[in-house]
């Protein structure tokens, strides 16, 4: 049977936070940011390996003393994208996993996943031909920017999801589309459908959001607030 293993791409420096100290590193409830997601993959049994991939001149990992466990492998392999460090990732763990073996590749900065959601991914897909993704369907009106900031359309948004992660693949398909990727892929299943094939859409929820402003710690800190005091 196939199993399961994580890649957390980690290599990243947050621009867009406007601090110096890289996203994956940014303390949220006492813990850095990437603590979240380590907890929940490291305490779901299904899941076999966690790999993370930092940048090689990372020298904050240890100093922040994340608590991985013994799932946890990391690996100092990033790359200047995205895609690289996770295609990087991959290559490292080649004699580590079987071809059909599933590889879920989630952001170290989305530590609102759930391990109901987890289930989800797992359920819908472990016996998929492709593969997919966790998304939720686009709620809000559209609008394209024309020029001085202001609306030159409206787009329609029926049909349209937004990406969130867990991306999930087979290893074999997975490194080839990202071995073949041109220019460089925002999530791995742009690379997956680049290939043709036609990933599914598995129903996320707004909670597995992705901290890219300032703002988004404050909604993640009463996400995870709420679930602490729901579970005492």
């Amino acid at each position: 049977m196939s199993k399961f293993h994580v890649l957390i791409p980690a290599a990243g420096s947050g621009s867009r936070m406007g601090v110096t100290l890289p996203k994956q590193y940014l303390p949220l409830n006492g813990k850095p940011l990437i603590h979240h997601a380590l907890s929940l993959f490291a305490a779901a049994p299904r899941i076999t390996s966690v790999h993370v991939v930092i940048a090689p001149d990372d020298a904050l990992w240890t100093k922040h003393e994340v608590d991985h466990g013994s799932k946890v492998v990391v690996h100092a392999l990033g790359g200047a994208t995205r895609a690289a460090t996770v295609l990087n990732g991959l290559e490292a763990i080649a004699g580590q996993v079987a071809e059909d073996d599933w590889i879920l590749v989630h952001d170290a900065a989305r530590p609102g996943l759930s391990m109901a959601m987890l289930d989800r991914l797992l359920d819908s897909l472990q016996e998929d031909a492709v593969g997919g993704l966790l998304a939720i369907p686009l709620a809000d009106t559209l609008k394209r920017e024309g020029a001085g900031q202001r609306v030159a359309r409206t787009e329609p948004r029926d049909g349209l999801w937004q990406a969130q992660t867990p991306q999930m693949f087979r290893y074999a398909l997975l490194k080839q589309a990202l071995q073949q990727a041109g220019g460089a892929p925002t999530d791995e299943a742009q690379a997956v459908e680049a290939l043709g094939f036609s990933p599914k859409l598995v129903p996320g929820e707004l909670r597995n959001l992705k901290i890219t402003y300032p703002q988004d710690l404050q909604l993640a800190e009463a996400i995870l607030l709420a679930d602490a005091r729901s579970n005492t």
